[in-house]
């Protein structure tokens, strides 16, 4: 991450990407969801959901449990603590741009 004072250097470049930044915005307002949901939620193929879902996984920011309701697979989604601080982080770096700073 780059240093200097303004609000652009505390801008997450995991979470600033519009899909993920959807996804953790969807996961922050509950306490898991299931990938459908998600991926309907933010308007995205199976496949760029579940990509975007491995790098916020990656980084430590989404929890992915993965089981089965009878014989259909079912993968949920939720927020890490180190997730939920960094989208909080995040929106404060884009309140303060916004805000001219």
């Amino acid at each position: 991450m780059a240093t200097g004072s303004h609000a652009r250097h505390r801008l997450d470049d995991v979470i600033h990407s519009p899909v993920r930044l959807s996804i953790v915005a969807s996961l922050n307002t509950v306490e898991e969801a299931d990938f459908a949901t998600v991926r309907d939620a933010v308007e995205v193929s199976d496949s760029t959901l579940s990509k975007q879902v491995s790098a916020l996984e990656k980084a430590g920011y989404v929890r992915v449990k993965k089981g089965f309701v009878g014989k259909r697979p079912r993968t949920r989604l939720s927020l890490t603590k180190e997730g939920v601080a960094a989208f909080h982080r995040h929106l404060e770096a884009l309140r303060a741009i916004a805000e001219g700073g």
